[in-house]
């Protein structure tokens, strides 16, 4: 259900008296939980980092070669001389090996947890349905529009049901009343039972509007549909820079089933303060899937920062959690560190590890915004 302290809650049971819908056999798996591999497109659109680009590929080469050692990546280039100097330059960093799977697919950008699909977990039950196996893999697409802000979007719509077929996912298109629902990656994340993370500034707000005439009510159908959900927390907005309209994946992410890190300002003069102090207070009076208390944990956010006037979207909560490994954003920041030590306690099991994304943030994304993971069906 979607719940904010302003609003009441009820049951799916209850909105779902003939049982329960068509699609809750699917789970959405936590981002902790084992992957396959891990999507991400090679960076082209130089217009993303104005006057910075060229130090852009080699911030990829370093995530890659850290993702590497962890598991499989495939890495999409929009031809063959990109995928040449994508190699060259991986190469060159010690990043190419026989784990980067090379895609040659066109794209306008390279933000795949938003164009890219989503992959869930389904239990066809007993008996499993069209004689698939008892549990498999699915990729639910959604309709990319660019965040209903930019005009070149075309090449990234077709990107969720070209990585539907190379996983080898039945591919689910995402609709309500036969029509296609916009919605991004990073606009949601999850704990892996049941519990949903969003904002109503980006699927409530008439700016940047996705979905015309979706009500909270629609959403929670949705996402109980397509994505096993059973509980949705709604936070309320975003922090300054954000040309999302307000992604929740820069303001607070799961950790574990019970644990949410949510971003934290402490300059009370800081735009960003009050807002996230409202996102602090509705996580602190939320509940999980059983109704649960959850343990909130506070992120600092790094000092402002600023680029040709322009706040740019600066948060440790973008980080991508893959196997054996945590990738974080660091802003050469005094709060580098803290940021890294909370993440450190909260992953002992995993090497956290700072990737320094002062020029990378000025493309408006950072470590989870690039990546998408394909989790692994466990039986």
């Amino acid at each position: 259900m979607i719940t904010s302290p302003r609003t009441s809650s009820n049951t799916l049971s209850k909105r779902f008296p003939s049982g329960l819908p068509r699609a809750q056999t699917y789970r959405t798996p936590a981002e902790w939980e084992p992957h396959e591999s891990t999507w991400l497109a090679w960076p082209h659109y130089r217009a993303d980092w104005p006057g910075k680009f060229e130090s852009i590929p080699w911030v990829y080469a370093e995530i890659i070669r850290h993702l590497s050692r962890h598991e499989r990546v495939d890495l999409i280039v929009k031809d063959a001389s990109a995928q040449k100097n994508a190699r060259t330059i991986l190469d060159r960093a010690n990043a190419l090996n026989k784990i980067i799977s090379f895609h040659r697919w066109r794209t306008d950008r390279v933000w795949t947890r938003d164009s890219g699909c989503t992959f869930v977990q389904c239990d066809a039950g007993i008996p499993a349905r069209d004689s698939l196996p008892a549990r498999w893999l699915a990729a639910i697409t959604w309709r990319f529009n660019a965040w209903a802000k930019y005009p070149n979007w075309k090449k990234d719509a077709k990107i969720a049901t070209q990585m539907a077929k190379a996983a080898g996912a039945r591919e689910i298109s995402a609709t309500k009343d036969d029509r296609r629902i916009v919605l991004e990656g990073g606009s949601i994340d999850v704990n892996g039972q049941g519990t949903l993370l969003t904002t109503e500034e980006c699927l409530l707000s008439p700016v940047q509007q996705r979905n015309r005439g979706m009500t909270r009510e629609d959403y929670e159908t949705v996402f109980a549909e397509f994505l096993g959900i059973k509980k949705v927390i709604l936070l309320g907005k975003g922090i300054a820079g954000d040309d999302t309209h307000c992604h929740v994946d820069d303001l607070a992410r799961f950790v574990a089933p019970d644990t949410i890190v949510t971003a934290v300002e402490q300059n009370p003069r800081n735009g960003n303060y009050a807002p996230l102090q409202d996102n602090l207070r509705r996580l602190k009076s939320a509940t999980d899937q059983n109704l649960n208390p959850l343990n909130i944990i506070e992120l600092p956010m790094p000092s402002p920062i600023i680029f040709e006037k322009r706040p740019l979207p600066a948060s440790y909560a973008n980080f991508y959690i893959a196997n054996g490994i945590v990738l974080v954003p660091v802003f050469n920041d005094p709060n580098d560190r803290f940021a890294l030590n909370i993440l450190s306690d909260l992953f002992p099991d995993r090497e956290v590890v700072g990737i320094y994304s002062g020029d990378l943030i000025w493309g408006f994304g950072a470590m989870h915004c690039m990546t998408q993971q394909q989790p692994r069906v466990t039986t």
